[in-house]
């Protein structure tokens, strides 16, 4: 079983920048990997997927030209890069890998996620 540990959360002013990054203990090469958030009172919601290759990129309109996601496979790292943040964007961001979906797409419409992480706390003042 893969282990996933989310890092980088925080405290910031609106229009900052964060990164934050997902840790497998895992190799993760074969898999899809995302990230998702989840505010007070909302269920979890889609914010970006990578497909297996490094090639394709989903994004959520939300944050489509602010985040960015990208991989590092001989780390088995997954990386979140949040610019212009908004209050809005305040959640607890989640790391998730698809075993069985190479595309990315598949969890872009939240299904095929093996495996989550316990999330990180993002919280971005007005």
């Amino acid at each position: 079983q893969v282990q996933l540990v989310e890092s980088g959360g925080g405290l910031v002013q609106a229009g900052d920048s964060l990164r934050l990054s997902c840790t497998a203990s895992g190799d993760i090469s074969m898999s899809a990997m995302g990230w998702f958030r989840q505010a007070p009172e909302n269920g979890r919601e889609f914010v970006a997927t990578i497909s297996s290759s490094g090639d394709s990129t989903y994004y959520s309109d939300s944050v489509k030209g602010r985040f960015t996601i990208s991989r590092d496979d001989a780390r088995n790292m997954v990386y979140l890069q949040m610019n212009n943040l908004k209050p809005e964007d305040t959640a607890v961001y989640y790391c998730g890998e698809s075993r069985r979906d190479r595309s990315g797409y598949l969890m872009s419409i939240g299904q095929t996620i093996t495996y989550w992480g316990q999330g990180t706390q993002v919280t971005v003042s007005s």
